[in-house]
């Protein structure tokens, strides 16, 4: 049984990484074919307020402007996707989707003008998704999880800051899009998927065939009127 119980927890945990692994394939697939047959896809981004800009809001996160963006995305969008899927799995792909189409959604209609591409703004969703949702819950390994995502990538606020993100060429607006749609996610969701852990009661109380507190009280009488020996006289 022990050996069963580990088996099905690594065939949950290969599974979890099914779904970023095969989102990163894509973009890489996406880049290499740029590169190979010098193309350029940019043109498929968002383009704010723009009516050939809005399939921008389902493909901008497959379009990265040079390798070095799409290496600092990969390994994010992996770590951070295999955590949704192990940890929410009930809800993983529902959050998944909804952060690809509000993020993409949120910065065509808000962002400043050019092109915004890259998978950032997912990265930015599942982050804070996770660092908030398992607070929420109160559930402590979902805690765990939280706390150790505000470890890795906690400098992530940094990126929502317009002056520096302007001055490094990052779609702030993107990555705040993220922030906000991560944050109403885990919110909304938040009687959804795994919850807070309930406290054991104490089984042993509940099992007694004959505990104390259902042992029968004496009738009144015997409790009010005194029996004397037979033949007494008071």
């Amino acid at each position: 049984m022990y050996r069963e119980e580990i088996k099905e927890e690594r065939n949950q945990l290969l599974r979890s990484f099914i779904v970023p692994l095969a989102f990163m394939v894509v973009c890489w697939l996406v880049k290499g074919v740029e590169e190979v047959f010098h193309l350029d896809f940019s043109f498929l981004g968002i383009k704010p307020l723009e009516v050939d800009g809005i399939p921008g809001i389902f493909l901008f996160h497959f379009l990265h402007g040079s390798w070095s963006h799409l290496f600092a995305n990969t390994l994010p969008i992996i770590v951070l996707g295999a955590c949704l899927y192990y940890f929410y799995k009930p809800i993983a792909t529902k959050i998944w989707l909804l952060l690809m189409f509000s993020t993409g959604l949120l910065t065509w209609c808000g962002a400043r003008g050019g092109v915004h591409i890259g998978a950032s703004a997912l990265i930015y969703g599942l982050a804070f998704f996770l660092m908030l949702s398992g607070f929420i819950r109160r559930n402590r390994n979902l805690v765990i999880v939280s706390l150790l995502v505000i470890f890795l990538y906690g400098s992530l606020i940094w990126g929502i800051y317009p002056r520096y993100a302007i001055e490094n060429h990052i779609s702030w607006e993107g990555h705040l899009a993220g922030l906000i749609m991560g944050v109403a996610l885990a919110i909304v969701y938040r009687n959804e998927g795994p919850q807070r852990e309930k406290p054991e009661d104490d089984e042993d109380d509940f099992d007694d065939e004959d505990p104390y507190w259902d042992v029968p009280e004496p009738p009144k009488e015997e409790l009010t009127q005194p029996r004397y020996p037979k033949g007494y006289r008071r």
